[in-house]
């Protein structure tokens, strides 16, 4: 197993000198001694497996990050470090970082018309920036995956009649209710919020936004990000990178949206994202689903539903993606955790992940 520690670095701040660990230019790993609590998270996260029934749980990469130092590394091959992995879902998170740069540059307000910023939502006046956020266009969307392919909104979008210009098919789709007042998961919403931000910046300056805005500052060198045929960034899916690279997002949210002495994301920005959807309505067949916040996943409890991670700390929020993949971050507890995975059915639980690591990395700083 690789195990690793970094580079410290100093931060001054009005009162006292708070010492930080920041990543240098790459988080080189250095062996540490072995616990049976390590063992033990490696042991739910990598285990022997059938990979011909491909059942059961499949870690590509699983880090721990522990006050800004990589304290648990490990990959399974063809992964390595060097990777640059789908992160799926998790690129909505993501995007929603790069959007919080364009935010706090003042070229957006989350109650601002969507229509004000990509004219094919003309058609739909009401939606608001924020509501894509949400995931609460009011669109009526259908985010079925492999098992309902012919009703499916996102399957169309991503690989058939939509895949052209995934923002414009989605804003084809009707009102299924008032803007604002539910939450649909829709990888719609988020690519009409990518669309949204080429219009504000302009073709020239939004084909390197993402690095210029938020990968660069990070030092991330690894990101890839597809666009469909109309040079839109499909936020909803198709970002890659390495799972170092994607820690960097995780410590930038762990520490606020700040990134040394930078603050990159504003705090009211950060704050967004961590804010549960005012209206959102469990699902009691889905007790412990992570519940949404602005294109984050939080931990929390709402309407009296069961804390979705009951072992993690409540005030725990995650990217997640399709087949496992996740970036969760522990503020209370100084924690960025890193999974790619390839996990084709549901044996996997972020809670035992999250009880683990906690169990071998979680003391109370």
């Amino acid at each position: 197993m690789l195990r690793g520690i970094f580079m410290a670095g100093c931060l001054v701040a009005a009162g006292p000198v708070l010492a930080e660990t920041w990543p240098a230019a790459d988080w080189q790993s250095q062996p540490t001694a072995e616990t049976p609590a390590a063992q033990a998270l490696d042991d739910y996260a990598f285990p022997l497996r059938d990979d011909v029934t491909r059942k059961g749980v499949r870690t590509d990469a699983l880090l721990v990050i522990k006050d800004g130092v990589i304290v648990h590394e490990r990959y399974a091959a063809p992964t390595s470090a060097q990777s640059a992995h789908l992160t799926w879902s998790m690129s909505k998170s993501l995007f929603a970082s790069v959007l919080g740069v364009a935010y706090g540059e003042g070229r957006f307000k989350l109650d601002d018309a969507v229509a004000q910023h990509y004219a094919p939502f003309a058609a739909h006046p009401d939606v608001k920036m924020g509501h894509l956020l949400n995931w609460a266009s009011g669109l009526d969307w259908q985010e079925d995956y492999e098992y309902a392919p012919l009703k499916s909104s996102v399957v169309a979008m991503l690989y058939t009649r939509g895949r052209g210009d995934m923002a414009a098919f989605t804003a084809t789709h009707g009102l299924g209710a008032v803007p604002g007042t539910r939450f649909r998961y829709s990888s719609g919403d988020s690519n009409v919020l990518g669309a949204s931000l080429k219009s504000m910046l302009g073709e020239q300056a939004y084909a390197d936004y993402p690095w210029t805005a938020l990968f660069e500052p990070l030092g991330i060198r690894s990101a890839v990000w597809e666009r469909d045929a109309s040079g839109t960034f499909v936020a909803s899916s198709y970002a890659y990178m390495t799972a170092r690279d994607l820690a960097r997002v995780g410590l930038l949210m762990q520490r606020g949206g700040r990134w040394g002495e930078r603050q990159l994301l504003p705090q009211s920005w950060v704050a967004f994202n961590r804010t549960p959807f005012a209206n959102y309505q469990p699902d009691p067949a889905e007790p412990r689903r992570a519940v949404p916040g602005g294109q984050w996943w939080l931990n929390t409890v709402v309407e009296g539903m069961p804390l979705p991670w009951p072992d993690a700390p409540d005030d725990s929020f995650a990217a997640l993606g399709h087949w496992g993949q996740a970036l969760y971050v522990m503020p209370s507890r100084q924690l960025v955790v890193v999974r790619y995975a390839d996990d084709r059915d549901k044996s996997f639980n972020d809670n035992e992940l999250l009880k683990r690591v906690l169990a071998a990395y979680g003391e109370q700083p």
